[in-house]
């Protein structure tokens, strides 16, 4: 008899290991307005530029979730495409910001990483 894991080991396995790559340590935690906002960026499959950033908990305070928000779309640009320039779907000519909207106790963004000018 071999000593292979059983399917179950395996899955349990994997949702551990992704349980564990979704938490963040306490200590990496990054702070807007004195709170921790968790938040996630989802890009669209056809051109991975354009992205929408969100994060949860708004009704901690909702001047620190936009600032986690613009924090997480960011952090993705850097991470992904080198560059922390971010064009912003729907902000009118010379507006600074994204333009953010919200749902139940998620703020989010939309924009896309500008590779080159």
């Amino acid at each position: 008899m071999t000593a292979l894991p059983t399917y179950r080991g395996l899955l349990a396995l994997v949702v551990f290991g992704a349980l564990l790559a979704g938490c963040t340590n306490r200590e990496e935690r990054v702070l807007f307005d004195g709170n921790y906002y968790p938040g996630k960026v989802r890009a669209e499959r056809d051109d991975r530029r354009n992205f929408t950033a969100s994060v949860g908990r708004a009704g901690r305070g909702i001047e620190g979730a936009r600032k986690a928000v613009v924090h997480e779309a960011t952090r993705y640009c850097i991470e992904n495409f080198g560059t922390s320039t971010i064009e912003w779907d729907g902000a009118r000519e010379g507006q600074a910001g994204p333009v953010h909207t919200r749902s139940g106790d998620r703020v989010s963004a939309s924009g896309t990483c500008v590779i080159w000018r």
